[in-house]
C-alpha cells in the first residue's frame, strides 16, 4: 500500500472515531437533525432550535444508557 493510501485510511479512520466514537447514536440523531433543520429551512420555517435540542436529548440518552450500563457493577 501507497503511503498516500495509508494516510487516507488513517485519516478515514481518525474522523470515524472522533465523530461515531462509542456511541454511533448521538451521530446519527445529529445528522438526522441537520438534516431535518436543512428541509424545514427549504420550507421556510425557523428551526435554529432543532439541533441543540436533538444534541442535547440524543447525549441525554447515551448518559442514560451508560448509567444503565454501569449500575450493576456493584458500585
Amino acid at each position: 500500500m501507497t503511503v498516500i493510501l495509508r494516510w487516507l485510511k488513517g485519516f478515514g479512520r481518525f474522523w470515524y472515531d472522533f465523530i461515531v466514537g462509542d456511541d454511533w447514536t448521538v451521530a446519527a440523531t445529529v445528522a438526522v437533525a441537520l438534516v431535518a433543520t436543512w428541509l424545514l429551512h427549504i420550507a421556510a420555517v425557523a428551526a435554529w432550535w432543532l439541533p441543540p435540542l436533538a444534541a442535547v436529548v440524543a447525549i441525554g440518552a447515551s448518559l442514560r444508557r451508560a448509567g444503565r450500563a454501569t449500575t450493576g457493577s456493584g458500585r
